[in-house]
């Protein structure tokens, strides 16, 4: 079963989809933002932006997650804004991404409405202009995260394949 990596900028809903989907499945769901060193975290408080160097060891921690799943499957809420950084997690197994997309207004409004987390309203326009979009050739499907929670699962699960397509 390939692991699902339910990808978008901060806001998204990335941990409430990714967390009903491995519900649903039942299967692990992990959150990207508890790879991240200390530093990666006090660089985002204070508004600014990771550089790839600084994702290093947070994507090969999350390469190592999925490597570990490829058996069972599992959930993973990762941003994974560019090609490169799915490219890492697909190098390391099956996995069939959904991306979270929708309009900035809404991403704005439920970041500011959140609160004890790392990842500030200040930062949206930088993740916006950072996020490459699914290819042709990654295996996914993109999602309007303005639905409810229930209704995106609902869509993912009817598109998502239960055996991997490699195999």
């Amino acid at each position: 079963m390939p692991v699902i990596v339910v990808m978008g900028v901060a806001g998204s809903g990335k941990t409430t989809v990714g967390a009903e989907l491995a519900a649903r499945l039942g299967v692990e769901y992990a959150d990207a933002d508890e790879f991240h060193p200390q530093a990666n975290i006090a660089k985002m408080s204070a508004g600014t932006p990771l550089t790839d160097e600084d994702r290093r060891a947070w994507l090969a921690g999350l390469a190592g997650w999925v490597a570990s799943h490829a058996e069972t499957g599992g959930v993973l809420g990762a941003s994974l804004l560019k090609r490169r950084y799915r490219d890492q997690l697909r190098a390391a197994g099956d996995v069939w991404l959904v991306h979270l997309h929708g309009d900035r207004d809404v991403l704005a409004d439920r970041l500011r409405a959140r609160t004890g987390h790392f990842m500030k309203v200040s930062m949206l326009d930088s993740q916006l202009a950072d996020l490459e979009p699914l290819e042709p050739d990654e295996t996914g499907v993109t999602v309007d995260l303005a639905e409810p929670p229930g209704t995106l699962a609902d869509k993912v699960l009817a598109e998502y394949p239960r055996v991997s397509p490699q195999t």
